[in-house]
């Protein structure tokens, strides 16, 4: 059975209900991840928490190793990862407190790592549908049962940041047809598909992006208070639907490489395969 890991704010780990808790220090070929990694046991499966920006939120999201993160996951087993986030709406009917669960994303960051590849190994994954459908069924129930509303389906625009958008950029992104703006799902989704993860975002929504204009601005004390109040919900989540992440994975995540690996094996330097053995070893 596939540890499941959960990528978010340092508070998800202390989460009711969580067992048998242990901090591992964790290292791999792209360096270390943001923190320790928390692990426990939470109704009969074993999570891996990973704090998104370390410990009392240290890291811009452009500071973040996305690779050690994922890596560290993948090293552990994680078959599954959830993703946790907060974003800005950029719909009416998304308002601060809704959940939703992404089905597609835009890129419009600039200064980030993006593959585990190159160096003599190259990869080219299909990513024409970036988010897992089953964890991202399974997410939407679970969030249902706990009674939070939620969009079942939406386009994420993945932005450089720190700072949040200008006005022309969040009217752009509407008209492009996105739904959410954040800062960090679009890394932790093309990674974890190279790693043959199934993965998917559950994103709460804190605010009306800038485009709104009976809102002047984002206002970063709101966001927090929004935030907050979506914590304890994103944890009655997790709650819900671990114990549906059991079983033969059916979905192409499980088998993203089996066909993506271009180089001539024969061409791939030794070093290479044995720094992302985890990633690669069953079809090299």
């Amino acid at each position: 059975m596939g540890i499941i890991g959960v990528i978010g704010g340092s508070g998800l780990y202390e989460m009711p209900g969580i067992q048998n808790i242990e901090r591992v220090r964790m290292n791999t070929p792209f360096g270390e991840p943001s923190d320790e990694l928390v692990c426990g046991d939470l109704n009969g499966m074993r999570l891996a928490f990973v704090p998104r920006h370390g410990r009392g939120h240290r890291l811009l999201p452009s500071e973040l190793n996305y690779r050690a993160n994922i890596f560290a996951l993948k090293q552990l087993g994680a078959e599954w990862i959830i993703g946790v986030a907060a974003v800005g709406s950029l719909r009416e009917e998304i308002e601060p407190g809704h959940f939703v669960i992404p089905d597609q994303l835009i890129d419009r960051t600039f200064h980030r790592a993006l593959s585990f590849f190159g160096n003599g190994i190259v990869v080219h994954i299909g990513f024409a549908d970036p988010f897992c459908p089953i964890l991202g069924a399974h997410l939407t129930n679970a969030v249902r049962r706990v009674g939070v509303p939620v969009h079942a389906r939406g386009t994420y625009v993945c932005m450089e940041g720190p700072q949040f958008s200008t006005r022309a950029e969040s009217h752009l992104y509407r008209q492009w047809g996105a739904d959410i703006i954040g800062m960090t799902a679009l890394q932790e989704a093309k990674l974890a598909r190279e790693a043959e993860i199934c993965f998917s975002t559950l994103a709460l929504a804190t605010d009306y992006d800038c485009w709104r204009e009976i809102n002047a601005a984002v206002v970063i004390g709101d966001v927090l208070r929004v935030l907050s109040q979506n914590a304890a919900n994103a944890q009655r989540v997790i709650a819900e639907a671990v114990p549906h992440l059991v079983g033969p994975r059916m979905c192409a995540c499980a088998r993203a490489l089996e066909h993506a690996i271009i180089t001539d094996r024969a061409c791939i330097p030794e070093a290479v395969k044995r720094d992302l053995h985890v990633l690669i070893g069953k079809y090299v």
